[in-house]
């Protein structure tokens, strides 16, 4: 009479384990094909351009808002607290720091997943449950070559390119509120900023850049390939593909975080 109940637990235990590792060996293996075609020829040069102008470019108004605003509160809120311990000075290393190391990345690569990564989830799986990804290759294209790969490099290349940007312009949101907003002096406060700027504060932004952009066109092309099930499926996959892109850069944040700074 216990055969039963017990075989019941282990198929209720057993199914959402072995639909986990099914996901992660396609996962995978989709992730091993991508990284393949993006360095064997041929290149699809016209659809790395429309991927760096569509990802770079028009991600950058985003990126901009989000950065200056998120470098002003840090002031704000660094302000607030190191002015009860009469260290106010900090403010303007604090806000370098935060800024180059976690907050330019970060906020730009989750920014830039709702936009971006939701976009090629939706045009890929448009394509795939209209059939026009099996079209490509009854026309002898090789669909990672001339839809993901572009899409991947694209994304690499730009997203540091954007946490620099992000970095200026956080900094200068920072500089404002110190100068005009809490009475610091202009001349002092670059000058802080530069003393306290070191390139491993620099280089730890742009690899996570490059990483995140990584995850966000890897996750959005992912979900847009494999989506089936006509417009509900698009959808699904476009929710997938923000959902998995954020989780995955905030895991990939502390792990690197950890990686250059742990001792």
């Amino acid at each position: 009479m216990l055969v039963r109940p017990i075989q019941k637990f282990l198929r209720k235990l057993g199914q959402p384990l072995v639909t986990f590792f099914s996901r992660l060996g396609e996962l995978s293996l989709f992730v091993a094909r991508s990284v393949y075609n993006c360095f064997t020829p041929p290149f699809y040069l016209n659809n790395i351009w429309r991927q760096l102008v569509d990802i770079g470019f028009y991600s950058l108004p985003v990126v901009a808002l989000t950065t200056i605003f998120a470098g002003m509160v840090i002031a704000l809120q660094s302000y607030s607290g190191f002015s009860r311990f009469g260290a106010e000075s900090a403010v303007a290393s604090v806000v370098l720091i935060s800024v180059t190391r976690e907050l330019a990345p970060a906020l730009s690569a989750l920014m830039v997943a709702g936009r971006i990564g939701a976009a090629m989830a939706a045009e890929i799986g448009t394509m795939r449950v209209t059939e026009q990804i099996d079209a490509l290759t009854t026309l002898s294209t090789n669909p990672f070559k001339y839809l993901i790969a572009p899409r991947v490099i694209a994304s690499v290349i730009v997203l540091p390119v954007l946490v620099m940007i992000g970095d200026v312009i956080g900094i200068f949101g920072g500089y404002v509120v110190g100068v005009y907003q809490l009475g610091f002096n202009p001349a002092n406060y670059i000058k802080s900023t530069i003393d306290n700027l070191q390139a491993l504060d620099i280089t730890t932004g742009l690899v996570k850049a490059a990483v995140f952009g990584f995850i966000i066109a890897v996750m959005g092309c992912y979900n847009g390939y494999k989506s089936k099930g006509g417009a509900q499926g698009v959808g699904d996959a476009t929710t997938n593909s923000v959902v998995s892109s954020s989780i995955l850069i905030l895991i990939f944040n502390y792990i690197i975080t950890g990686m250059f700074f742990s001792k």
